[in-house]
């Protein structure tokens, strides 16, 4: 019998770039279950046909199955679970609130109780060979100096209930970890693929591009605070490579991975090579975080610049993550973090073709 992955999340961003790579190459897979909320069944149903017609792949090795995360057996039809938990050998936990203005109950109702009931539901499979969570590189929430991989728990606090209840989540997803085969994925903030710029929320250091657009006819736009911290972002198809590598390497079991930027660069410098990419021009001047933060109490100017407030906080946050496990582990992979300055044209490009499709653009409140 071959591997029969189970995934959450599709047709989010990360689960959309993960099955196009398997639907391109992955010798390792004769199933694909997709557990998708009923509301979303007709655009997941849609989206794996174009990426089938994409890539010339048939729809016979992937289904969808309806279901809940935050249910008992995730709301699965007990006939179909039944068949489900019999034969699945990878479970991919993607599934989360990712807005970082998301309130807390709901945060916490998807982040935290819908890991416990997908934690629950892995105990239940005979044949499981890996469970994989998808945390965030910010559950370091406001700490700075230098995060490692196996830390989680430094008594830290949150700049949002997205970090908290992703802390929290993978606060559950450890105390299973002697029951289960797991591995834990920690992503930096991922942008668009490195070489096509394709991305499906304009979310991150996609705001910046917001407000340059909304201020490209003023004779200059000036920099946001010193911009000293690092701003680690990644692109999805590193994320994706990376991600599919560890499900399959033994070393990697019980480890935890910050998938994150080896050399990340200022955020003053990605502020300045973003703008340069997009409106060949350079920032002069700095206008204080706090003074922005002020501004932006504003939810009329919010709006107008199409940023959320909470983005602002990670100017000033200098978290420093070491990804020597990564590194050490990919080693001989081929896999590695591309640079970001090299990325950021193809990024800026992307942007300015499809900046005005309303989906592709988060809802500020």
């Amino acid at each position: 019998m071959g591997d029969h992955y189970f995934m959450t999340g599709f047709p989010g961003f990360i689960a959309r770039a993960i099955m196009k790579k398997w639907m391109r190459n992955d010798k390792h897979i004769d199933r694909v279950t997709l557990l998708v909320e009923p509301h979303l069944a007709e655009l997941a149903q849609k989206e794996l046909n174009e990426l089938a017609n994409e890539e010339h792949n048939s729809c016979e090795w992937f289904s969808i199955v309806h279901g809940d995360i935050t249910e008992t057996n995730l709301g699965i039809d007990a006939a179909i679970n039944q068949d489900i938990q019999r034969s699945v050998t990878h479970v991919i936990h993607l599934a989360a609130i990712y807005d970082l203005a998301v309130s807390k109950e709901l945060a916490y109702r998807v982040n935290v109780i819908g890991t416990e009931k997908v934690n629950e539901w892995a105990k239940t499979l005979p044949n499981l060979k890996r469970y994989i969570y998808f945390s965030t590189a910010f559950v370091s929430g406001n700490r700075e100096g230098r995060i490692f991989e196996n830390e989680l728990d430094k008594h830290q606090g949150f700049k949002n209930h997205y970090e908290e209840t992703k802390f929290e989540a993978e606060k559950r997803v450890r105390e299973v970890m002697t029951d289960l085969p797991t591995t834990i994925i920690r992503p930096g903030i991922v942008v668009g693929d490195s070489k096509t710029g394709e991305t499906s929320k304009f979310d991150g250091p996609y705001f910046m591009l917001n407000v340059f657009d909304r201020l490209r006819s003023l004779p200059f736009i000036p920099y946001i605070g010193l911009g000293r911290a690092e701003g680690n972002f990644v692109p999805v198809d590193y994320l994706v490579d990376a991600t599919t590598f560890f499900i399959h390497a033994d070393v990697a079991i019980s480890k935890t991975y910050h998938l994150t930027d080896p050399s990340p660069y200022k955020m003053k410098d990605v502020y300045h090579m973003l703008m340069r990419s997009y409106l060949g021009k350079k920032p002069f001047g700095i206008v204080p975080v706090f003074s922005v933060n002020g501004i932006m109490s504003f939810s009329s100017i919010r709006r107008w610049l199409n940023i959320e407030k909470e983005v602002l906080a990670y100017f000033s946050c200098k978290a420093q993550f070491d990804c020597s496990q990564t590194i050490q582990d990919l080693q001989g992979s081929g896999i590695s973090c591309p640079d970001l300055a090299h990325t950021l044209d193809t990024m800026a490009t992307f942007y300015e073709q499809h900046k005005d499709d309303e989906d592709k653009q988060i809802k500020v409140k």
